[in-house]
């Protein structure tokens, strides 16, 4: 009865010795990523000793968590994707006029930027692998928004969405790099960006076919 006793208990502190570790792990990682997001947006070329510094913990918990640069940047984008996901889920972009949710979601969008500078930097746009999969979770709802448009007829259904997804994106990366450079404000930026893509996906007067992939 003893033994059996002895044996539970000290199941049950290891048990409970292995969930702190975890926590504490959980712990470190959101702490690191945190500090990079705050950090290379202010110092872009930063490294990882500067970043486990700011985050209060040693270079080696960073390599951890993380073993290259690439692999913490990869982290921050999930972060912020799941962030730019969520927020979308909430503006109810399934109703309203096509164009307003356009507009919704340049908004949504654009906010995250300002929020997150670090999306701005040459290291995250430059990271390897397929940059069309890295937005696919972001890029979906506004394919959505497009295609319910073009059938209402309120959005140009002249170019393919994938035209269109890519321009707008195109855009969004031109408005953030004038941001960056100094030459615009966030806001100025940020409006220039709403106006330039409402006005790309909205249909005009002009008959000229646009290039297809047919």
């Amino acid at each position: 009865m003893y033994s059996a006793q002895l044996i539970l208990t000290t199941v049950s502190n290891l048990s409970g010795s292995s969930r702190r570790r975890r926590a504490d792990a959980e712990r470190s990682s959101a702490a690191v990523l945190q500090a990079a997001i705050k950090l290379l947006a202010r110092r872009p070329q930063a490294g990882m000793g500067e970043i486990a510094a700011a985050a209060g913990v040693a270079r080696q918990t960073v390599y951890a968590h993380y073993p290259t640069r690439d692999r913490l940047l990869t982290a921050v984008i999930e972060h912020v994707t799941a962030e730019v996901v969520a927020a979308f889920d909430k503006l109810d972009l399934d109703h309203g006029s096509a164009r307003d949710a356009l507009g919704r979601w340049v908004d949504a969008a654009w906010h995250v930027v300002a929020r997150y500078p670090i999306l701005l930097i040459d290291a995250v746009a430059a990271l390897p692998g397929d940059e069309y999969q890295r937005h696919l979770p972001i890029s979906t709802r506004l394919i959505q928004v497009l295609e319910r448009g073009r059938r209402a007829g309120e959005l140009d259904d002249r170019p393919p969405v994938s035209w269109l997804l890519s321009a707008i994106v195109g855009l969004g990366h031109a408005a953030g790099q004038e941001v960056a450079a100094g030459r615009m404000s966030m806001k100025a930026a940020g409006d220039a960006y709403r106006r330039g893509v409402l006005r790309l996906c909205t249909p005009s007067d002009d008959e000229t076919p646009c290039p297809s992939n047919q």
